[in-house]
């Protein structure tokens, strides 16, 4: 009988017996992740020029608003008009990064690797829409933040006047925190339908851009309820309806501006809500198809 010629090598492997984290572990790694990968932080210097572009925009406007304010003495914007006036940014914002967040995923096809981990279907979407949200709520509400602080240092009125100044700020960063979630959940929905990049990138904007012509078609309809509703055609007009309702004076600028809502604030409301609710369930829904591949 020939004698075996196999040899085993011990090549140094030892078995993990360090802590394991478990699921909540997995799910900050991802949201961190996420975040870090919005604004192009642990990546190349290219992938940093559009995010911080984007941050260096509104940063200067949000403090040239301020040095304006402590030179006149008043406000040119308001801290709820400044998310409407960046809203455009927000646009391009989430078009460079949504599809960097889950269309490379897909294109690389790693899921399988996330998945194999204890990581239920649903958390990788949910870390990386709460990421995408944490990004743009500090890309709106950071600024304003720079805005209030330029408030707070000129106000005449001392304390009174800074406690004034937080009354009109804090609303105002709760609005910011309803235009991030609802540039997010359908940002990262269109998103989530190619892996890629340029396809998603195109699909966001065409989203949010190519619904503004319905609303102004029927925004000059001759029926005045038409007129009334057709801000709930567009995601970008339907927060700006619900800030009109939700926020009153802290929206407008010497009573002007808004949007022309009539009395269907309700149903703005009603309608965001269910815009951010079924596109987080569509969300969850295609990351189920995709895991059953």
């Amino acid at each position: 009988m020939p004698e075996p010629t196999g040899v085993i090598h011990d090549i140094g492997y030892q078995r993990y017996t360090g802590p394991r984290l478990g699921r909540r572990a997995v799910f900050g790694a991802l949201y961190l992740h996420g975040l870090r990968t919005a604004f192009g932080l642990g990546r190349s210097a290219k992938a940093k020029i559009f995010p911080w572009l984007v941050v260096a925009i509104v940063t200067v406007v949000a403090a040239g608003l301020a040095a304006v304010r402590s030179q006149v003495g008043e406000s040119v914007m308001t801290y709820a008009q400044f998310a409407d006036n960046m809203s455009w940014l927000v646009i391009f914002f989430v078009a460079a990064v949504a599809p960097e967040l889950v269309s490379r995923d897909l294109r690389s096809g790693v899921l399988p690797l996330y998945f194999s981990r204890p990581l239920p279907r649903s958390d990788y979407p949910l870390a990386k829409l709460l990421a995408l949200a944490t990004a743009l709520w500090l890309l709106l509400g950071g600024p304003q933040l720079v805005m209030f602080l330029g408030a707070a240092f000129t106000t005449g009125d001392g304390m009174r006047g800074v406690w004034n100044e937080l009354l009109d700020l804090l609303p105002s960063l709760l609005y910011a925190g309803l235009w991030a979630a609802v540039f997010a959940s359908v940002g990262l929905l269109v998103a989530s339908s190619t892996g890629k990049r340029a396809f998603a990138a195109g699909g966001i904007v065409a989203v949010f851009l190519m619904t503004t012509p319905i609303v102004g078609t029927l925004s000059i309809m001759p029926s005045q309820t038409v007129n009334e509703l057709a801000f709930l055609a567009s995601p970008s007009t339907l927060v700006g309806g619900v800030g009109t309702w939700a926020l009153g004076d802290l929206l407008l600028f010497e009573g002007e501006g808004g949007v022309p809502i009539g009395d269907f604030g309700p149903v703005y409301a009603v309608a965001a809500v269910l815009l951010v609710a079924g596109s987080v369930a569509l969300l969850m829904l295609r990351y189920r198809k995709v895991a059953a591949r």
